[in-house]
């Protein structure tokens, strides 16, 4: 069985800091890369782990819709954070924005982020027909 793959672009998130995909559709699945919390229309970070948070998951929001799936749809998230004290802070926003789906997920504390944002997610999530 040959593997069909797409290359999915969305101006609703920041462009990709080096060479690869904002996303890739294959098999069934969208293969989201790591999302940080810059606002595509300004290329600023906001300050504060919260407002990251909350930019990260709008990004990966349009990544998603541009892939033709949802937060709904997500099936394993990783979330890379600069400091696990941040932990509570970006669970609760996460929580909210998940909206009730709750996929596999990693967390892990790592020492430093592209452009020394707070935090990073990636995610895999099914797609529509």
């Amino acid at each position: 069985m040959a593997t069909i793959h797409k290359i999915v672009q969305t101006d609703g998130a920041p462009a990709a800091l080096g060479p690869y995909s904002q996303a890739v559709v294959a098999n069934g699945f969208v293969f989201c890369s790591g999302s940080i919390g810059i606002d595509p229309k300004t290329g600023d970070v906001p300050a504060g782990v919260g407002a990251q948070a909350e930019q990260v998951l709008a990004n990966m929001g349009a990544v998603l819709k541009a892939s033709n799936s949802s937060f709904a749809q997500i099936v394993k998230t990783t979330v890379f954070l600069k400091d696990m004290g941040d932990f509570a802070a970006v669970n609760e926003i996460y929580a909210k924005n998940m909206g009730g789906a709750l996929p596999a997920r990693s967390c892990v504390e790592v020492a430093r982020l592209p452009k020394d944002v707070l935090v990073e997610v990636e995610c895999i999530a099914t797609v529509s027909a």
